[in-house]
């Protein structure tokens, strides 16, 4: 893998094999758009007293040349369909961005 990656835990300890799940997905982008310069993800933990579980929530910052992209998607109970939810919320976004890059966003045209 080209790109730095990051990985931030906030509210408790990441497992060596969540880190590898995380960088597994990050391999992923690399294979989706190879100019990625940075890929930070921060992993939070979010605690309720009235609920039992936590929630984990996912933000993942990429940045590409001429922008930089933030990804957070809604927090979820289970750490892998977290992580997933978001990895999958990256990768469309970095294709919408190819796709704009290359001039295939379609135009409407001006209505008179």
């Amino acid at each position: 893998m080209e790109i730095p990656l990051q990985i931030t835990a906030r509210d408790f300890d990441l497992s060596d094999a969540n880190k590898a799940n995380i960088q597994k997905y990050a391999e992923k982008l690399d294979a989706v758009y190879d100019r990625i310069i940075r890929c930070r993800v921060v992993v939070e933990a979010l605690r309720h007293r009235s609920n039992s579980k936590g929630l984990y929530n996912i933000q993942i910052v990429l940045t590409v040349p001429g922008s930089e992209f933030v990804i957070k998607r809604e927090p979820n109970e289970d750490f892998h369909l977290a992580v997933r939810d978001a990895f999958t919320a990256a990768t469309r976004r970095l294709k919408d961005f190819m796709e704009r890059q290359r001039g295939k966003v379609k135009h409407h045209e001006e209505k008179e």
